[in-house]
């Protein structure tokens, strides 16, 4: 039987990227692999960017000299009219060799058995039982387990796969994705149809509109007397952390622990990366401690969240529904300018104060470009016309020495505490 440190060295992040800077800072974060969505059969269709076809090559490129799969998300339900554009998109991640799919429908599920593209079932098949994980394992090489699943039922699946040596489709055990982090729907593992119900917007197109995460309030229409609850957002769950039980998620036995997020920012997909990839080295280090955990959260806190909570995988708690509409991070960004140009040798970067607002000395800030990634750094040493300055203001070009190179056009940012 492998220990917690033996697991934990082979657990594999699989990150979000809704677009090129998302997918340079998820790398540069540490994940080991990626989803992201082409053209628009995806879960996020209208909610995050997404890359066009001819940008197939650029990204397998990219994950070829960066030794990172790419998964490809086609995870919507499937309509007559959207099988050619199917068909095109897994024809091209062939072609390219990427990773593989995530998908759901047994259309493009068994389309990509044809053409020998590796397949993730998605968490929407709801996989719940060894006998599901029998069924897909003829068609996948990982598969997403329902999240309404406890940890002990998850074990007891991740034992039996072991026990009876399932194999994946591509002969090598059959890999296991957990969902560690992230917003959380209320429907059964995603698959809603309110937004189609109310606005003929089908969420299991992508198209969700959201309507679960406002407040409501409960009317006796006889009497018009109003139910009095305690939460007015009775159908938003607060967001899945599973920061401080990864101990136990990975011991349960799963190979992928999966990151919600390609409608976030890349600081957002940057800092919970890099947070989970600590809280893992600490397992494995005997750094994981109570003190170790409370520091990750509040780094997680300063990110786009709806508050956190454990999900289903403890077994359900009644007091994991949102308190507010939207985003509760601690922290902001705010824009500043671009990047004028770059000085390699001195690593210097010029840049252009574009917006109200002002840079201090000492200040957070993030350089965001296609082909930069992220960069964070702190306003030190900053000079304008030849002097150096502790303020630069709107209108201001500074120059400020960095620790790696950004690019022109590249966007600049300050992070600012938010007023709660």
């Amino acid at each position: 039987m492998k220990t917690i440190k033996e697991k934990a060295k082979k657990i594999k992040i699989l990150a979000p990227a809704g677009d090129w800077e998302s997918l340079r800072v998820a790398k540069q974060a540490g994940a080991d692999y990626v989803y992201l969505g082409i053209e628009d059969l995806n879960m996020r269709s209208s909610g995050a960017k997404n890359f066009p076809l001819e940008d197939m090559s650029k990204i397998a490129r990219f994950c070829k000299q960066r030794s990172i799969k790419a998964y490809i998300t086609l995870n919507t339900i499937m309509y007559n009219s959207d099988l050619d554009k199917m068909r095109e998109i897994i024809d091209e991640i062939k072609k390219y060799s990427l990773g593989g799919i995530i998908a759901s429908d047994m259309a493009v599920i068994q389309y990509a058995k044809e053409k020998k593209v590796p397949v993730c079932i998605s968490t929407q098949q709801s996989i719940s039982n060894i006998e599901a994980v029998k069924f897909f394992s003829n068609y996948s090489n990982r598969i997403v387990l329902a999240r309404e699943l406890t940890l002990k039922q998850i074990k007891e699946i991740c034992n039996q796969i072991e026990e009876e040596q399932i194999v994946g489709k591509d002969g090598k055990k059959l890999e296991v994705e957990l969902f560690a982090h992230g917003a959380l729907c209320v429907a059964v593992s995603g698959r809603c149809h309110m937004s189609l119900f109310c606005y003929d917007s089908s969420a299991n197109r992508g198209k969700c509109t959201q309507i679960c995460r406002r407040k409501y309030k409960v009317t006796d229409v006889e009497t018009g007397q109003e139910l009095v609850i305690d939460n007015d957002y009775v159908m938003s769950p607060k967001d899945l952390c599973t920061i401080g039980m990864l101990p136990e998620i990975i011991d349960v036995g799963v190979d992928v622990l999966k990151i919600e997020g390609r409608a976030r920012t890349p600081e957002y997909v940057d800092t919970v990366v890099r947070t989970y990839k600590k809280a893992i080295n600490a397992i494995i280090e005997d750094r994981y401690t109570k003190e170790f955990v409370e520091g990750l959260k509040t780094d997680l806190q300063k990110v786009f969240n709806r508050g956190f909570g454990t999900g289903m995988y403890l077994g359900r708690k009644m007091d994991e529904w949102t308190e507010h509409p939207g985003n509760q991070a601690k922290k902001e960004r705010g824009y500043v300018g671009k990047v004028l140009h770059f000085f390699t040798e001195k690593k210097v970067a010029l840049i252009r104060v574009l917006a109200d607002v002002s840079i201090t000395e000492s200040q957070e800030c993030i350089i965001l470009g296609p082909k930069t990634g992220m960069l964070r750094f702190k306003a030190k040493n900053m000079i304008v016309n030849n002097k150096r300055v502790k303020k630069v203001l709107q209108g201001d070009d500074f120059t400020i020495e960095l620790s790696k190179r950004v690019r022109k056009n590249d966007q600049v940012y300050i992070l600012i505490e938010k007023n709660t």
